[in-house]
């Protein structure tokens, strides 16, 4: 297994090499000026920019299993498929392509998430203030040793990946040209709500707060409190854990390392609680879910990061020297 990892390690970043090698015979005359590039995980969340923008170009980008769709006002949009290593080498790759030019674009991942019930509710948008990585780390079982603190979480030499502050200008300034857009909600949702302690009565909005990057499709109430407490270890107690996501951090490093990170914005939706409902069981969520049976908020969290971002990418557009 090691073997084949190492392999695919430098096979990726041979592809990268190879991609920015030929940047270098661009003549430039085909290249595309990228004003916004939205960066979406699966297809679901892609299809309402599909559906409803109108796109000119599409740009075959190696590495990348979808052509990235671009239109004449500068907007693309991205899909890097789950988990941080799709992430990592699709932003990596498309960042190298040579038929883009990125020197005026921003970034937004539009894409859904989890969320504690004591904070978002279905359907709710949150900007990132910070993106935290809690999968890095020592993870302690509590029959192995019950006196490890936060949840059997113990932090370990960094890596240098674990969290990225992302500019607090840029988020406040998405933040207060979304803050009002209105959000799709539904009657479905509104029940499925009500069975949470507090959320009965809840609409969803658009808030700041910190995402939380784990390649495990993770459920629970321990489990959402074990992420709780490493977001807050990991940010000296500054952080606060409102959406739960399984790449952010991976595309924030790839833009970190092509120095870029400055004009990244992170927006997730909530489709789900991060913990099943009283008296339903962990497996009976999630086995819900996979199955499509019950997730109500899934359409609304597809919708409202489709109609959040695209408010964003506009005034991004229209302000390209916001920084």
């Amino acid at each position: 297994m090691y073997t084949r990892l190492v392999g695919a390690m430098l096979s990726a970043l041979g592809l990268v090499f190879v991609l920015t090698g030929c940047g270098s015979h661009s003549s430039g005359d085909d290249r595309i000026g990228v004003r916004a590039m939205v960066i979406t995980m699966f297809d679901p969340e892609v299809e309402p920019w599909v559906k409803q923008r109108q796109w000119t170009r599409e740009i075959s980008v190696p590495g990348v299993r979808t052509p990235v769709r671009c239109n004449d006002s500068g907007l693309c949009v991205l899909v890097t498929d789950m988990g941080k290593t799709n992430a990592a080498l699709s932003t990596s790759a498309v960042l190298a392509s040579p038929r883009l030019d990125f020197d005026r674009a921003y970034f937004i991942t539009a894409g859904i998430a989890g969320t504690p019930p004591e904070v978002g509710t279905l359907g709710f948008a949150a900007w990132a203030r910070r993106v935290v990585d809690i999968d890095l780390g020592h993870h302690v079982l509590p029959q192995d040793d019950p006196t490890v603190p936060n949840y059997g979480f113990l932090d370990m030499p960094r890596a240098g990946t674990e969290v990225y502050e992302l500019d607090q200008q840029l988020v406040d300034a998405v933040y207060r040209n979304t803050k009002d857009v209105a959000l799709a909600d539904s009657p479905a949702a509104a029940a499925a709500r009500a069975a949470f302690p507090g959320q009965e009565g809840r609409k969803p909005d658009v808030q700041q707060c910190d995402t939380a990057t784990g390649d495990n499709f993770w459920s629970g109430a321990a489990s959402s409190a074990q992420t709780a407490a490493i977001v807050s270890a990991r940010t000296s107690g500054q952080g606060r854990y409102c959406t739960s996501q399984m790449e952010d951090n991976a595309t924030a490093a790839a833009l970190a390392r092509a120095g870029m990170l400055n004009r990244y914005v992170c927006l997730r939706t909530a489709s789900n609680f991060d913990r099943p409902r009283p008296g339903q069981t962990v497996t009976e969520l999630l086995t819900a879910i996979d199955s499509g049976a019950e997730n109500p908020g899934f359409p609304l969290a597809v919708d409202n990061a489709y109609r959040v971002a695209s408010a964003a990418a506009d005034y991004l557009m229209a302000h390209p020297n916001l920084d």
